[in-house]
């Protein structure tokens, strides 16, 4: 039966893959040029920080960051798919997990000056007649950079960005892309990515404009998942996806990590109708010592929802309420992107999930909390 099942996803992606433009979306690379096999685990890689690595292979392991094998895997995947994109949203964080001292950024700053021409890391450009992508700098609102504490409005970029948004209203439809999302981590309770006061602006403004901005795609987490913005009324008036990182990293005490994943959109500009998730499983591919990327799955198949879209989102995230959601669990192995079938996440694992996709401003997402008894 699962057989069956696969092929007939598989049957329907190619006939989807002809019908619609389709943008590509990968992130969280964390290249360790350092990653070597060794027989001293421990030297495995930098970014392991000295922990013995698990079961290092040709592709990576689970404590450390990407080798060069595993990134080349996932682009020339992309190639062969042969999706014919019309763009490719790549949020960010390529360097790996190592102390700043060890990491020089010169080099890659001026690389990235000579071919751009952005104003403090943040930009918009026409993809077609009637799209518009606006890239954020969240990096200035992230929580552990001290340079902005106590700025109200770090390099202009409120200001600006909400003037860009306020003129495009009457002409074009936005997609907003950043590395660090907004809203509550949902796997961390009471946490915001970024500092939880230009959280609450972010909200406001997404909500404001919701006419307008008709998607939001982000990195940063490692780990696939989604929000549903909802208004000051409770209607979701906004689709927010955060992709899986491409490396596998995890820390010695988390209990799960993620394989590499990419994904695929299905789009027109005035909304996004399909979901396509990408992953590579990173245990059989070291053990065979060959990547073999797959899909993993289509998210109206995997939930049975029409689309996308916020109102959508927003019942899928009420059917994840209910207890003993067969719905839920399937999204939380997606979180994971399929890194372990038999983890499970209840109590108050369940609610820190729950409550980040559906309440992103401190009021309600509190109010999620306390509803819970925690």
């Amino acid at each position: 039966f699962l057989l069956l099942s696969q092929i007939c996803i598989y049957l329907q992606w190619s006939i989807l893959r002809a019908c619609c433009s389709k943008f590509w979306h990968i992130s969280d690379l964390h290249l360790d040029p350092t990653y070597h096999i060794t027989e001293d685990h421990s030297k495995v890689c930098f970014s392991s920080k000295g922990i013995p690595a698990l079961d290092p292979g040709v592709f990576g392991d689970f404590l450390c960051d990407s080798p060069y094998r595993l990134i080349l895997s996932a682009f020339s995947y992309m190639k062969q798919a042969d999706l014919q994109p019309e763009f490719i949203i790549w949020t960010g964080d390529s360097p790996p997990h190592v102390p700043k001292e060890e990491l020089s950024t010169d080099v890659v700053i001026d690389v990235i000056a000579n071919m751009t021409h952005t104003i403090r890391g943040f930009y918009s450009l026409v993809i077609k007649p009637g799209l518009r992508l606006v890239s954020l700098n969240t990096n200035l609102y992230y929580s552990p950079n001290q340079v902005t504490v106590n700025m109200t409005d770090p390099a202009g970029q409120f200001q600006q960005k909400l003037e860009k948004v306020k003129r495009t209203r009457c002409t074009d439809h936005v997609y907003v892309i950043a590395h660090v999302p907004i809203g509550y981590l949902p796997y961390a309770i009471n946490t915001t990515a970024v500092r939880e006061s230009y959280n609450e602006q972010l909200v406001k403004i997404f909500r404001n404009y919701s006419d307008v901005v008709q998607g939001q795609f982000y990195g940063h987490t490692h780990r696939d998942s989604i929000m549903v913005l909802l208004d000051q009324q409770g209607k979701p008036v906004n689709s927010i996806f955060v992709t899986p990182a491409v490396t596998p990293i995890k820390s010695l005490l988390e209990p799960y990590s993620n394989n590499p994943g990419v994904r695929a959109y299905l789009y027109h500009p005035e909304n996004y109708g399909l979901l396509v998730s990408f992953y590579l499983n990173l245990t059989e591919a070291n053990l065979e010592q060959k990547s073999d990327w797959k899909l993993e799955y289509i998210m109206t198949e995997a939930f049975d929802i029409d689309d996308i879209q916020p109102h959508s989102l927003h019942e899928l995230a009420l059917r994840f309420e209910q207890p003993q959601s067969k719905d839920f669990d399937k999204y939380f192995n997606h979180f994971m992107v399929s890194y372990n079938f038999s983890l499970t996440c209840e109590g108050l694992c369940k609610t820190i999930q729950v409550c980040a996709v559906h309440f992103l401003d401190q009021e309600t997402y509190s109010q999620c909390i306390a509803k819970a008894g925690i």
